[in-house]
């Protein structure tokens, strides 16, 4: 057998990411693929070693760029376990309505981005469009559209104002009538189908085997395993949602789950709109001095959250000094972006490669951190 190598990336719909996937092909089939996710932002954890820990809110974002708020309250939920500064009531509520935005704009791009791969370009166009306006919505609230460093240690930066929450319900409105276009153009579209159905498949002892959480896991083994269900956070614990799950993970599923879950969200940011309170303090100051000589107690701690791909978490030591003495990020994506990169990605179909990725929701900084 004569083997050909090919370049999948490093830039490239399929993934977020510069990340390139070195495929050896026989005909048009991988058999054997290494993936390279050392190209742009990398080596988080020791580049957070070596700064002062309020410096880190401006670094810290840029591990996953699609959803860079779940960075900033992981990092924020750590602090604020080693120092035991408390979160204002209504702080809880507005980062959740922060979390779940950002959660929303992840799976629109990725939706609407699958149409890139089997050739449905109105879908990566129509996905970004609808992203840009939480972007809009970010802007106004952070100043930022990207990387926000709002979600700070004891809370939010500073309150929502009410034309930002109008702006946040006509949003929704919008959205959930919206969606069902999305469903006509991609779900139900005959060529994504072809493409996608009983194809790509994650089976049940693959997730074990390779440690697979979120829509991978969930679509996969039946269990409805989500960080804000099994470990609330925030106030997660005072909100009602579903959490979508079957036995069969293929392709179609997987992007299904990604449709399912964005009405989930939804409901959830209308429940914090009417639960949050109108009224208090958003940030509990937490320190007297200033916050570029904070130390924060010696101790240990793992915070987590949830995710698009899955569970994403943040291992932090402190010595007591004013930088982290050891930080280990639990990526979402690392075990299907390394392991399942190179033992299951062979045996798909070159055109299939870039499918396999998205669908397994692949953020590349994740696995070189």
């Amino acid at each position: 057998m004569k083997e050909l190598k090919l370049y999948l990336g490093p830039n490239h719909p399929g993934m977020h990411g510069n990340f390139s996937v070195h495929m050896y092909v026989d005909g048009d089939t991988i058999v054997r693929a290494r993936p390279m996710p050392g190209m742009l932002h990398r080596g988080f954890e020791k580049l957070m070693e070596r700064r002062l820990w309020m410096n880190n809110l401006a670094l810290i974002p840029r591990i996953c760029v699609p959803e860079p708020d779940i960075n900033e309250m992981v990092y924020a939920m750590a602090i604020e376990e080693l120092t035991g500064i408390e979160v204002p009531e209504k702080a809880h509520w507005i980062r959740m309505i922060i979390l779940e935005l950002a959660r929303i704009a992840n799976h629109l791009m990725s939706l609407g981005g699958i149409g890139g791969p089997v050739g449905l370009y109105t879908g990566p166009n129509w996905g970004l469009a609808d992203r840009d306006l939480i972007l809009d919505i970010f802007e106004e609230i952070t100043g930022a559209r990207i990387y926000h460093m709002y979600i700070v240690p004891g809370g939010v930066r500073k309150d929502l104002r009410e034309e930002t929450i109008e702006k946040i319900k006509s949003f929704l409105d919008y959205l959930e009538n919206r969606l069902p276009e999305y469903e006509d153009l991609i779900l139900k579209n005959s060529l994504f189908q072809r493409r996608t159905k009983d194809k790509l498949l994650l089976p049940a002892e693959v997730v074990w085997e390779l440690g697979v959480t979120g829509i991978g896991m969930r679509s996969a083994v039946g269990e409805a395993y989500d960080i804000r269900k099994v470990d609330p956070y925030a106030r997660y614990d005072q909100v009602e949602f579903y959490v979508p799950t079957a036995n069969y993970s293929d392709g179609y599923t997987r992007v299904y789950f990604k449709y399912l879950e964005t009405y989930q969200s939804i409901k959830i940011i209308r429940q914090v709109l009417k639960k949050m309170p109108q009224k208090g303090k958003v940030w509990n100051k937490i320190s007297n001095g200033s916050a570029l000589r904070w130390r924060v107690p010696k101790g240990q701690v793992y915070t987590h959250v949830e995710c698009t791909r899955g569970e994403y978490g943040y291992y932090i030591v402190s010595e007591g000094e004013d930088k982290p003495y050891r930080v280990a990020v639990r990526g979402a994506s690392y075990p299907q972006g390394l392991l399942g990169v190179e033992k299951y990605l062979p045996g798909t179909r070159i055109e299939d490669a870039a499918l396999w990725m998205d669908t397994m929701g692949v953020c590349s900084p994740e696995i070189d951190r």
